[in-house]
């Protein structure tokens, strides 16, 4: 039930970016055109593709929501993780086109000056996604979403996005139009870097991959339980937020049913309370 509760939780933190990007957008696209500012109208069709990308994840908690039925067995949680991997690509094309108008402008350097109200538009709209980035990045770390650490990622890259419109629209106001170029190009491979870690981590956890590290402590955890001789197998992996674990312990052969079964209640007991497993099965051998 509180895994529930934490994916509304998610659910509010998408429906600020979505209505902080419509509200952006829709500013930067008036603004830059009557300004004249390119960079500000790329920053708002930037923000017209995170509302998609919101959405997308918004949709992915949505689901997760959903019990287990006949085709789910442990519910449909990874659709959160799907849903950060589509956040991901769509980061990775924002990344690129940014990184492309970059080293474009190196090429064919723009000569005109935007209207001041540009830079100022850009520096406003930074300041709300540093915000936004804020409220999200701690709702992720409090309900421990993967989905929304994407988001609040991609809340970040926007920030620094309208830092570099702002950058480069004032350094045109000043005779340094390659500031601009330069911004964008260092903006790209940061969006491109992120989007790169949010599809790594995506992907390890739907390939069933987990931490060898944690998995070692959880063993550890195991085998200093009383009537555990010793573990023949231990493996997890992460169900959205979730982590599941597999273990087969071996015990004394002379135990009854009731004595095998106090030692895998103890062993599900020791790794939900100390490493927040959320589902343990335990099969349990004769030695």
């Amino acid at each position: 039930m509180e895994t529930y509760k934490t994916i509304k939780q998610g659910e509010r933190g998408a429906w600020v970016s979505i209505i902080a990007y419509i509200f952006l957008s829709a500013i930067k696209l008036f603004i830059g055109t009557i300004s004249g500012s390119q960079a500000l109208l790329a920053d708002g069709l930037n923000n017209s593709t995170d509302i998609v990308a919101s959405i997308a994840v918004l949709a992915g908690l949505k689901i997760s929501k959903r019990p287990p039925d006949s085709n789910h067995g442990y519910g449909h949680f990874r659709a959160e993780t799907i849903a950060s991997l589509v956040a991901s690509f769509i980061m990775i094309i924002v990344g690129f086109q940014v990184l492309y108008q970059g080293v474009n402008k190196f090429v064919q350097p723009a000569h005109e000056t935007p209207d001041l109200l540009a830079a100022w538009t850009a520096a406003f709209s930074a300041l709300v996604m540093i915000a936004v980035y804020s409220y999200n990045l701690k709702l992720a770390r409090t309900i421990n979403s993967n989905a929304m650490m994407a988001v609040a990622q991609d809340n970040r890259s926007d920030a620094l996005v309208s830092i570099g419109a702002f950058v480069g629209i004032l350094g045109s106001q000043f005779g340094i139009p390659w500031l601009d170029p330069l911004t964008a190009t260092i903006v790209g491979l940061m969006i491109c870097k992120t989007a790169w870690d949010i599809f790594r981590k995506a992907s390890h956890d739907l390939t069933d991959g987990f931490d060898a590290e944690k998995l070692e402590m959880m063993k550890q955890t195991v085998a200093e339980i009383e009537g555990v001789r010793s573990i023949k197998d231990i493996k997890a992996r992460i169900h959205g937020n979730n982590v599941l674990v597999d273990t087969t312990v071996l015990v004394d052969h002379s135990l009854n049913v009731v004595q095998s079964h106090e030692i895998t209640e103890e062993i599900e007991d020791q790794l939900k309370v100390q490493h927040q497993v959320a589902n343990v099965h335990v099969h349990i051998e004769p030695l």
